[in-house]
């Protein structure tokens, strides 16, 4: 547990960390559409003293144009060369039918309800709009079975002469609900964008999981299971044992806020499992739990990301922007702030 002393020490981190923004140009000139990455390629390297820092591209969901391109510039403009993509934007790219559900409603009701926070009508709305994805969820497959890998091919084209690397990708298609079918077509559209694995929630399933590592090896993909507050230093060892193609994606936080006493360790003994690792700040439940500024709260973000940097851990260090945006800002300065903090964690 955190002393008051070296509290204190992390939110002095944080000051300095946050006043660098102002006076570092973490890109040249703006661009924007396909067309600028062409004649315009910025000298991105978020990659510091060996560590490879990333973004995952759900922290911009807040953001208003959620196409493929939109995404590629908040990255951009946040001075982030690799990501791990959702399925979103890239789908949209190759011409996935439109979702009759709000995303960021959606997202913000099974965000609370995780949290056991919805009220009755909520709870009613969330329902709803489960019911209707249900439904979507059938076109989204038969469109999956028939679409061509050319456009998520130039897709990965687009990211990769903009600068920007996809090591991840994250559609909604490794599921128990998911076909055989969208789960060939997920592993193989991340090799087609360039990803080294997939990522998805940990089903909680061994034979799912199972399942998932025997296809993976198929397609020489890794299948990288995240978690919440269900993460434990053994959650994955199951899964970890039915396949070589079974690994983690380690969510820093939210194993602090699931009250685990010891977060570095877990790092340190499942560092050759690990493929990439979201990072946001949380509390403990003694301290309830929050989603806080990056250095207000009890995650060792400046720990683990020395450790990776000492131990040369190859696996990226995922931004993951979950606090509430602060009143005047957007995701993107937001995520800046977060790069800046990890930099500065990385340079001392």
């Amino acid at each position: 547990m955190k002393t008051k002393k070296s509290i204190q020490q992390r939110r002095s981190f944080l000051k300095k960390s946050t006043a660098l923004i102002a006076g570092t140009t973490l890109l040249g000139p703006s661009v924007f559409g396909a067309s600028g990455f062409m004649s315009f390629t910025p000298q991105l390297n978020s990659k510091i003293n060996g560590v490879q820092l990333g973004v995952i591209t759900y922290s911009f969901r807040s953001m208003p144009d959620q196409s493929a391109e939109a995404t590629l510039q908040y990255i951009l403009d946040s001075g982030i060369n690799a990501v791990e993509l959702m399925g979103d934007p890239a789908e949209q790219y190759a011409g996935k039918p439109e979702n009759p559900v709000d995303r960021r409603s959606f997202y913000g009701l099974m965000r609370r309800k995780r949290n056991s926070e919805l009220n009755d009508e909520e709870e009613k709305t969330f329902m709803g709009m489960q019911a209707k994805l249900e439904e979507y969820n059938k076109t989204v497959a038969n469109w999956r079975a028939t679409v061509s890998m050319n456009k998520f091919i130039a897709l990965r084209k687009m990211y990769n002469d903009a600068g920007v690397s996809i090591y991840a990708f994250k559609p909604n298609a490794f599921g128990k609900d998911n076909t055989d079918e969208e789960i060939n077509w997920g592993m193989k559209t991340a090799k087609a964008l360039g990803a080294s694995h997939v990522t998805l929630e940990h089903p909680s399933d061994d034979a799912h999981t199972l399942k998932l590592g025997q296809m993976a090896e198929k397609h020489d993909v890794f299948v990288a299971y995240h978690g919440h507050e269900q993460q434990t230093p053994t959650f994955w060892d199951t899964a970890l044992e039915q396949s070589s193609h079974n690994a983690l994606n380690l969510d820093l936080g939210h194993f602090v806020a699931a009250g685990n006493e010891a977060p570095l360790e877990v790092v340190r003994e499942k560092h050759s499992h690990i493929k990439s690792m979201h990072i946001k700040d949380r509390q403990t439940p003694e301290h309830d739990k929050g989603n806080v500024l990056w250095g207000t709260g009890d995650t060792p973000i400046v720990e683990v990301l020395k450790l990776m940097r000492d131990n040369k851990y190859a696996f990226p260090a995922t931004i993951e922007l979950e606090y509430d945006i602060p009143e005047g800002s957007d995701a993107v300065q937001e995520v800046k702030k977060c790069l800046t903090y990890a930099k500065k964690a990385l340079e001392s």
